[in-house]
């Protein structure tokens, strides 16, 4: 029974994704007497977390209840004020959780103040799914980069554009849906410049109450049309990670002006390391790495794809000129190569996928 509530919990949770960054995910459940008598799950960023929800709803029935919990209560004042206390002030006698927060600000001070207030504590029921739930903010809060997700739709000879860079629409109706649904679920989308001069595409998720994410473009040439669809959104997301001998450029004010955003780095090249170290400090805590292929090459060498989803087609070009989704690297045996790891297998209607993750 522990593990269907922990599972009511984390079901819970997954209702948070896409609006809590860069919050965790969290679902909580209050049990009394074998009968759920509260639930909740972190809704909103900045507002309350999941187990004052469930603990509100469950009101008086907490005294004497066990409460299962996906995250460590916070134990510390940020935009709420601490679980931990609201827990032991409404009378629950046992707390179950799935997994400790690794944020400095918590990592296991939740635990102690329960355990000091005469609760008793039991961590780790589920973990493994509640540190896949969470893989995005356990990246963040311990490296302060942001997870990147990677994102492209080949033919089944591997390209992602003809040679003339046509590429609409390489996949079905049903797997671009299922991109609106990424570009929800992480804060970021980051593409190349040629992508974006090339496609001249919105970057938006245009899904039902879907969050627009930040749209960042890797352009150190600073090469991105001033009315380009990216530069017309207005909305203060339009991000461009450039060369920071383009300071004094005029495109620079005239994109500003445009409420385009940028931010610096030295040199012509830049590392994704160095990129993702700029976009974290945004606090942007994940990024979905869309194209083109020279971006994506380039996070696959520096080993920095947390995970992703490469969505394939029954279409082949059959011409050598066409665009690949890898390139700029190359292996001398087949035991070098790349290979993806906790692999599953997706079906879009005639449409397969790969998902993978790192860990």
């Amino acid at each position: 029974m522990d593990k269907k509530y922990m599972e009511t919990a984390l079901k819970l949770a997954l209702k948070g994704e896409g609006n809590v960054n860069p919050n965790p995910m969290v679902g909580a459940v209050v049990v009394k007497n074998g009968t759920i008598v509260g639930e909740g799950y972190h809704k909103q960023y900045g507002g309350p977390h999941a187990e004052v929800y469930a603990l509100n709803e469950a009101g008086s029935e907490c005294r004497g209840a066990t409460i299962y919990v996906t995250l460590e209560p916070c134990s510390h004042y940020g935009k709420t004020p601490p679980c931990a206390e609201k827990i032991i002030e409404m009378g629950i006698k046992k707390c179950v959780i799935a997994c400790l927060d690794p944020n400095p600000l918590v990592a296991g001070r939740g635990v102690k103040i329960l355990e000091r207030a005469g609760i008793e504590v039991e961590v780790g029921l589920m973990e493994k799914e509640a540190l896949e739930l969470n893989r995005v903010f356990m990246k963040y809060i311990t490296t302060e980069k942001p997870f990147v997700f990677l994102k492209c739709a080949i033919t089944l000879d591997g390209k992602i554009a003809a040679r003339t860079g046509s590429s609409k629409w390489i996949t079905n109706e049903v797997s671009r849906e299922k991109v609106q649904r990424l570009r929800h679920r992480f804060m970021g989308i980051m593409v190349g410049a040629n992508t974006l001069v090339m496609d001249n595409p919105r970057l938006n998720a245009r899904i039902e109450g879907g969050n627009d994410p930040f749209r960042i473009v890797i352009d150190p040439e600073l090469i991105v049309p001033s009315d380009s669809n990216f530069a017309s959104m207005k909305d203060g997301k339009s991000i461009i990670v450039t060369s920071e001998k383009n300071k004094d450029s005029e495109k620079v004010s005239l994109l500003e002006a445009r409420g385009v955003r940028f931010a610096w780095l030295p040199g012509d090249e830049f590392k994704i390391s160095d990129i993702l170290k700029k976009v974290g400090e945004l606090k942007i805590d994940s990024v979905l790495l869309e194209g083109g292929s020279y971006l994506i090459s380039k996070a696959f060498e520096e080993n920095a794809i947390d995970g992703g989803e490469i969505f394939i087609a029954p279409k082949i070009l059959g011409d050598q000129k066409g665009i690949p989704f890898i390139k700029g690297f190359s292996f001398d045996s087949i035991e070098e190569a790349f290979e993806l790891k906790n692999v599953k297998f997706n079906q879009y209607g005639n449409n397969i996928s790969v998902e993978f993750y790192k860990d």
